[in-house]
This record gives C-alpha cells, structure tokens and sequence, in this order.
C-alpha cells in the first residue's frame, strides 16, 4: 500500500531530536503555556516574518479567536469559501456569526476576489480567505476591497506553512492569519495544536486573553474567555519541525514536479499554480472527470487517495439552514465532483511516485 501521509517516516527521520525535546519537556515538569510555547511563538512569529504569534488549541480555534478578537458578533456576517473542510465555518458558528459563500477561482480552488463585492452586506464584518493545498489566494485585490468596506481580514492558512504571497509568508498579509499543527500538516504536531498570527499589538493581546479564561493572571478574568492553548510537548516537538520545515517544503515541490512530467499527456489535469503564490503543496491534487472511478482504480492498486473535499460546505446537511441551492455555487460544485489528493509527503520514494503515475497511466 502506498500512503497518502505517513507520520511514522517523518518521525524515524528526526527521531532524536524529537525524544530529546519530549524527554525535557517531561523532566520540566511544566506542561501548559511554558518555556517551549513562548520560544515556539517567537520562532513561528519570526519565520513568518510578523510581530505576533499566540499558540491555541487548534487551527479551528485560532481563526475563532481570531473573529472574537476582530469584534464578529451574533449576527454578523463572514465572507469564505464553500470548499474548505468544514473546520472553516465551524469557527464562524462559533461566534455566531452567518457564513456567506463565494466562488473560487477553477485553476488554484481558492477565493475569486471578482466575487467578494457583490456579496458585502451591512452585517459584512470580515472576510476568510482559505489558502488551499498549499498555494496562497490571491490576497492584493482581497485586501483591497476589505480596506474599502472597513472589513477585517483572517487568513485560513491552516494548509500554507511556508506558502508565499508576492514573496512574503502568508498568514502574515491580513489582520490574522490561522494555521492549524494537526498531524498531517507540512508543519504537524502529535496530536491538535494551532496557532493565530497577527502584526496588531491590541489583537495579539486579546487573544492571549482569549485562549486561557479571559485572565491576565490566575484567577483574575477581565474578559469572558475560553480555553484554547497549544501545550508544551506539542510546542517542543514543533519547535524540533520548524527547524526542518523549509527543507521538506522543496523537497514536496520537487516531488510535485516529478509528478507534473510523469502525468503529462494522462487524462487528469495537474495542479495549477499561480505566479504570486510559491505552493508548498501540502496535497497534490488532481482532476479527472472520471474521478470515483479512478479513485477506486488506484485502490484496487493499492495506492491511497483523498478528496479534499468532496461535498461543499453549502450542500452540507448541517448548512441546509443557509438556504443556499445546488446549483449556487457552480465552479465550486464541479471541483468538488473532480478532484482527487495523491499521495504526498516529504518521504515518499521515487519508485512510488512512479508506481502511482503507472496507475493512472493504465486507467488512461
């Protein structure tokens, strides 16, 4: 079987360096909001190239936080995208606000700001665009029209670790950028862990009231809080992969360029990628019009696959309150009948890159 992820390569790579940075962490005896948390936030802050950055207990929470902290409220409005994982709009729900769905642009998936305008409204108060499989949205004309309504922009960077934006990092670019350390990240952690990015002392701040109760100091509660902390072994132990990051960052570039010349002239299209984003390719992500097909073609190959995502958010059974029709949403709609992740990771071998290629090649 070939794996779409496979955590335990990346592990017995840098195996001592992370048993050491747990070992000390246990030693420490100290395990929430530390040593480790505070070097790690300045490390991420600086690889970022922001001032700020506060760690929470998952991607999902930062970019609630983050719209708390921005001032949404019950009632309020959030301009995103429908093809996202639904952690997304979870964070909207979560501070009761009302997702509003734009289209995607078909070759990069992520937010077409041609589209963001007409879906302003009185109750607008900010806009989450998602950076997608690892290449950044376009973020000028985004930022743009956020500045001429007044609205706060909270980058979704939870698939972007090191993606670049017109040579700058994105999740450094708006009010707040949101990234997630779950396992299978570019930049994963043993278990949930996120962290929220910001250039703004007062935000930075409030979300580090936020994520622990309100409290400046213990048992003192100035504002209504939650509880929401990345903790020390997971700070140790991205601390130890931040180190690596770049380095397995090209390492997926250069694998998703073997893959670009083995599947040219097959029946799927490869990824597209924009001149302003530097992808970092978090997913390798494909199209074919006979997509669940080919998919179970590659399984019975044993070859692992994903769809990210196949159902949008607006066709969720959970969203039907929304109100918003199949049909709504058309470019989104067929992307998400389309496309397929293949298998991508820092360690996967050439002979399996060349065997899934073969695969694809023989449905052909």
């Amino acid at each position: 079987m070939i794996p779409i992820f496979d955590a335990k390569r990346q592990y017995q790579a840098i195996k001592r360096e992370i048993d050491e940075a747990i070992k000390r962490t246990i030693d420490s005896g100290w395990f929430i909001l530390g040593e480790n948390l505070r070097n790690f936030e300045k490390a991420f802050a600086d690889y970022l190239g922001a001032k700020f950055a506060v760690g929470v207990g998952s991607g999902t929470e930062a970019l609630h936080l983050a719209l708390v902290a921005a001032g949404v409220k019950a009632g309020d409005e959030v301009i995103t995208v429908a093809n996202t994982a639904v952690p997304t709009i979870s964070a909207i729900s979560f501070a009761n606000a009302k997702p509003v769905f734009v289209e995607i642009d078909p070759d990069f998936y992520t937010m077409d700001p041609q589209h963001i305008e007409s879906k302003i409204t009185e109750k607008t108060k900010a806009i989450i665009p998602v950076h997608l499989y690892g290449q950044s949205a376009d973020m000028d004309p985004i930022l743009a029209v956020a500045k001429k309504h007044g609205l706060k922009v909270i980058e979704d960077a939870c698939q972007a670790h090191g993606t670049e934006y017109k040579g700058k990092k994105a999740g450094a670019l708006g009010d707040f950028g949101c990234f997630s350390f779950y396992p299978s990240k570019n930049l994963g952690g043993y278990g949930d862990g996120g962290i929220c990015v910001t250039n703004n002392a007062d935000y930075a701040e409030k979300i580090l009231l936020l994520r622990n109760y309100g409290q400046k100091e213990r048992y003192h509660h100035n504002i209504e809080g939650f509880n929401s902390r990345l903790d020390e072994i997971q700070a140790a132990v991205l601390s130890v992969k931040l180190r690596h990051l770049d380095a397995w960052n090209s390492k997926r570039r250069e694998l998703a360029k073997t893959y670009d010349k083995l599947l040219g002239g097959t029946s799927v299209s490869i990824p597209g990628k924009a001149e302003y984003s530097e992808h970092i390719f978090h997913l390798y992500v494909i199209r074919s019009k006979n997509r669940d097909d080919l998919q179970k073609h590659l399984k019975d190959k044993g070859i692992s696959t994903n769809i990210h995502y196949p159902i949008p958010v607006h066709l969720q059974e959970a969203y039907k309150h929304l109100g918003i029709k199949r049909g709504d949403l058309p470019v989104t709609e067929k992307c998400a009948q389309e496309i397929l992740s293949l298998p991508l990771f820092p360690e996967l071998r050439d002979k399996e890159i060349e065997a899934v290629a073969e695969a694809i090649k023989s449905f052909s």
